[in-house]
């Protein structure tokens, strides 16, 4: 779900003291000695009350998950919190479509900040859509076709996440640590999800929240090796119109605006021209009052005109380009999951009220700087220089996130396969025998825009969002 408030700040790159991946207490010899029973079966949970997992190696993190019957009666799926001593967070797994026993894992997270991973369940990817305030009905393109999928609302005080006496998360790094715990948790637990792929993705501002997840899980292995334990099959990530690089997206709304890249014409060329004129000396300017030196008072929100949907530049919006006007499933989405009913099912409090879009959450990571100060894409190059591949997709008609910007993003990426990368040709990709969008690919970085599609692309062009997904996890080229 969309990007709401757009920030700038500064460069801290220092990945394992930056995520916390040195606080591992438990040893293999702890290991051994049979300090941790793994609960090994998903399908002997119960649909009636809560199990709960713990683990030595995290003493901090806790996972409580039960069965829960709702969205899609064709596979099972399970809910519950992972707990953080006094921070909740709430999340969904849904099991393949196809073959659970053998199928990949795949993580997903909305954006925001604040953005509830709901949105991305039931209006883009998930089993089911919600249609109204209180129906559902089955979504045949689904990720879950051939995949196993975890829906997870972080940080603390998105969605159904919660936190006992007011705890905040307010950078990524944070709340990067709480999911690499659970990812560990969840794997060593049950066995027969053991060494399968595991898929990272993310959508928006998971542009930047996942280079740095993937970044935690794929260092914390090493800890879990040296505990005796099997390292998480991190095998890619996968990001959906991210605002990977902030100031790069920036310099690009330029370019939407006043260039021939599809882009409604909606600036007066006066003003283009005046914006021409100080493209140069903006750059510059963030660079070293907002890169280099992050001063969160002189940082400033980007507001596009309000006549065009900031998020689907062709799709018109009621009144002002608000994500609630312009997409009524998200009020839609509020109002079902509020049904007593449905909290019951999926074991939540039905005195706890949810909500879609935290703005207060994402108004402190604005504060925070955490728009900027760390680099994601750095954290991205460091993936692919490990050898974890990457695809970047994006809807081509995304005004906010726009492939422009990402585009030059992929490009400007600095890892020894930039060259092949970059002299790679951009070429036509296909669904059906029909165009579906543009692609470069060198084998580890794939780009993709996918025609038809704004910012969510499988909420506007569910099929082509599918073969997408499927021919990645098949390691299929597009």
């Amino acid at each position: 779900m969309g990007l709401i408030v757009r920030a700038v700040g500064l460069l801290a790159l220092a990945i394992a003291p930056v995520l916390g991946l040195s606080q591992f207490p438990l040893s293999s010899e702890q290991y051994d000695a049979g300090l941790f029973t793994p609960y090994e079966d998903l399908h002997a949970l119960s649909a009636l009350e809560y199990t709960t997992l713990r683990h030595p190696g995290f003493p901090a993190h806790s996972v409580r998950i039960k069965e829960s019957r709702i969205c899609d009666g064709e596979v099972r799926s399970y809910s519950g919190y992972i707990d953080i001593e006094a921070r909740h967070l709430f999340f969904m797994f849904f099991e393949s479509r196809n073959d659970p026993a053998t199928d990949d894992v795949m993580f997903w997270t909305n954006g925001g900040p604040g953005g509830s991973s709901a949105l991305g369940l039931y209006m883009e990817l998930g089993p089911c859509r919600v249609t109204g305030p209180n129906s559902t009905e089955r979504f045949e393109y689904a990720w879950n076709d051939r995949a196993n999928v975890f829906f997870i609302d972080q940080p603390v005080g998105v969605g159904f996440s919660y936190a006992d006496f007011g705890e905040q998360v307010s950078t990524t790094p944070e709340a990067a640590k709480d999911v690499a715990a659970f990812v560990a948790i969840f794997f060593e637990h049950f066995s027969q999800f053991k060494d399968r792929p595991f898929h990272m993705a993310g959508e928006s501002y998971g542009g930047r929240y996942i280079p740095l997840f993937a970044a935690a899980v794929y260092d914390q292995n090493a800890k879990l090796v040296e505990a005796g334990m099997a390292p998480i099959n991190l095998t890619s990530v996968m990001i959906g119109n991210g605002c990977t690089d902030e100031l790069g997206m920036m310099e690009a709304y330029y370019d939407a605006q006043c260039g021939d890249y599809g882009f409604p014409r909606v600036t007066d060329i006066s003003d283009c021209i005046r914006m021409k004129q100080i493209v140069s000396r903006c750059k510059k300017r963030l660079q070293e009052s907002c890169k280099d030196i992050y001063d969160a008072i002189s940082s400033t929100s980007t507001k596009l005109f309000s006549a065009v949907n900031p998020y689907d530049a062709l799709r018109p919006c009621k009144e002002d380009a608000d994500m609630r006007k312009c997409y009524p499933e998200v009020d839609f989405i509020e109002s079902y999951l509020n049904i007593p009913a449905v909290k019951e099912a999926i074991g939540v409090d039905v005195h706890r009220n949810y909500t879609a879009i935290n703005l207060e959450l994402n108004a402190r990571f604005f504060m925070a700087g955490d728009h900027v100060n760390y680099v994601a894409e750095d954290y991205l190059a460091a993936l692919l220089e490990r050898g974890v591949p990457a695809l970047i997709y994006v809807g081509a008609t995304d005004w906010i996130c726009n492939w422009i910007g990402i585009g030059r993003m992929t490009l400007d990426l600095e890892w020894t396969g930039q060259e092949s990368f970059r002299s790679s040709p951009l070429r036509d990709w296909f669904v059906d025998d029909e165009v579906a969008g543009t692609t470069r690919s060198n084998g580890k970085l794939t780009f993709a825009t996918i025609d038809g599609a704004g910012h969510m692309v499988p909420l506007d062009q569910p099929e082509r969002g599918l073969a997408l997904i499927n021919r990645w996890l098949a390691s299929r080229p597009l």
